[in-house]
């Protein structure tokens, strides 16, 4: 019996280590597709064409930017802690990695369906800003430290209105395993937490868009100011896995998300789904998302730096601080219905 439940055991983690290779594969090719993505909307939005030379329609282009950045010579300031410097990127790209493992595609298919998944995600999360600082300490360059500055005061003003908006949504599901709040949204669209709890789908939407670094809260690397900000002394891969990095914090946050306040992998109306219809539902919402943080992009100006502290601490915060106060009361008065 003993050898038996080692060979379950090993199984089952087989299973779980199998599983999360497919993931961070579909999560790569998805930057791929994402980075394609960004340039031909915003070449619609802009009247261009886009990428359409490497590859039918262009779809090569993002493998012949990665070759490029392959062959380019890797080069480390004399002047910056080159430890630092080449472990900024990793810790960048690992949070963004792992943050993935306690979503769920379907019901009962997900890395790890634990019970204090949405824990999990806020302590993972929060770790990407230590990749940021330390590449803006680590290059020894002004504008990097000014970058890396910027990023870990945004996250950290922007962290606290997303935790409130977050615990809305516990309090709604009474729980903080990820498959229990998908199924307290049921297949129903109108108890889905987007429309149930609507101020608290704002307020974190909005804090993933600064979490994430895109515009309109793209401060930490404004161009026209910073030259590249925490970036600006990364050349070869260790840019390409800030560049990683970033679109796939962008898909994670558009996977939560959809799981948080869309209903995750509920087909509308079709609450015994087969597995595979609930995968293509819980993507087609994700992809719905990810265009969303596109088309904000190409639509929206950057904020200046004090409107971006003003919106997180002056708006943002009291908005999602009522909306828990709010949801509680609802819970209260209702007995949780």
């Amino acid at each position: 019996m003993q050898y038996l439940a080692v060979f379950f055991l090993a199984m089952e983690l087989a299973h779980r280590v199998a599983l999360g290779v497919v993931m961070i594969t579909v999560i790569i090719l998805s930057v791929v597709l994402t980075v394609w993505s960004e340039r031909r909307v915003a070449a619609f939005i802009q009247h261009r064409v886009g990428p359409n030379r490497v590859g039918p329609f262009g779809l090569l282009q993002p493998f012949a930017d990665v070759m490029k950045l392959l062959f380019k010579e890797d080069v480390v300031p004399s002047s910056a802690n080159r430890f630092y410097h080449v472990l900024a990127p990793m810790i960048s790209l690992f949070a963004a990695m792992t943050t993935v493992a306690v979503v769920p595609f379907a019901n009962g298919i997900a890395i790890a369906d634990v019970n204090v998944g949405m824990l999990y995600i806020l302590a993972i999360t929060s770790l990407g800003v230590y990749g940021l600082t330390i590449a803006g300490w680590a290059s020894n360059n002004k504008y990097s430290l000014l970058g890396g500055l910027r990023s870990s005061a945004q996250m950290i003003s922007y962290e606290l209105a997303m935790g409130l908006s977050v615990v809305s949504v516990i309090v709604l599901a009474d729980s903080l395993n990820m498959t229990n709040i998908v199924e307290s949204q049921t297949a129903n669209p109108l108890y889905w937490n987007c429309f149930r709890n609507f101020l608290g789908f704002v307020c974190f939407t909005v804090a993933a868009f600064a979490e994430c670094n895109r515009a309109p809260f793209d401060l930490p690397e404004a161009e026209q100011e910073l030259v590249g900000g925490y970036n600006t002394e990364f050349g070869a891969m260790k840019f390409a896995m800030f560049f990683l990095a970033e679109y796939a914090n962008m898909i994670v946050a558009s996977m939560v998300i959809v799981t948080l306040f869309l209903g995750g992998y509920q087909v509308p109306f079709w609450s015994e789904a087969p597995w595979f219809v609930q995968v293509g539902a819980f993507a087609a919402k994700t992809v719905l998302m990810i265009f969303v943080f596109i088309w904000v992009r190409w639509s929206v100006p950057r904020f200046k730096y004090s409107q971006l502290m003003n919106l997180g601490w002056k708006s943002l915060l009291p908005l999602a601080l009522l909306n828990l106060l709010l949801v509680a009361a609802g819970v209260l008065l209702l007995g949780g219905k």
